[in-house]
């Protein structure tokens, strides 16, 4: 049986002897938040594998796929680890490896000079277009047999679970 299937039914008999032992467990909901562990855990695994070739990990990846992605290539080291969910220590290793590479540049603002802005170089341009576009079969095959229906359905469940998430990150907070 595959490594992700044999999981998937251990977590379910686990589920189902909890269960059965504190019946008012919420058994729907425990199972959908282990499967996207699971799931997210070997999707960056499939991730991580696939930019290892580039010298780049997830955190990189993702720093330099924001700033290809904004409208001018640029960012606050402040709005990156938010993005990321990186501390301030990790975003400025990793904004050293980048500026090293010469994937982006790390400067003050010609509008308010005490602001740092971290910039992708024409040199990261060139870099994702060409490393992205052989990740799309992957992509693809990750939701073979799913309908544009259900990756559209998909994906509003998963944002209103993400709305859920914020909800109860609010009312933490003092």
């Amino acid at each position: 049986m595959a490594r992700l299937a044999n999981c998937i039914v251990m977590m379910d008999e686990g589920i189902g002897r909890v269960g059965q032992i504190i019946p008012q467990m919420p058994a729907p909901e425990a199972r959908m938040c282990r499967l996207m562990l699971m799931l997210g855990g070997i999707i960056e695994e499939q991730l991580e594998f696939k930019l290892k070739p580039h010298k780049l990990n997830h955190s990189e990846f993702l720093t330099l796929m924001i700033l290809y992605s904004r409208p001018d290539g640029s960012s606050t080291p402040g709005e990156l680890c938010e993005f990321t969910t990186q501390g301030a220590t990790n975003m400025t290793r990793i904004a050293n490896t980048l500026v090293k590479r010469g994937l982006i540049t790390r400067g003050g603002s010609e509008d308010d000079r005490r602001r740092v802005l971290i910039r992708i170089t024409p040199a990261g341009r060139r870099f994702v277009q060409k490393m992205l576009p052989p990740m799309f079969p992957q992509l693809g095959a990750m939701f073979a047999g799913f309908s544009a229906t259900d990756k559209r359905q998909f994906d509003r469940l998963l944002r209103k679970l993400a709305g859920n998430l914020d909800q109860l990150s609010e009312r933490r907070l003092p």
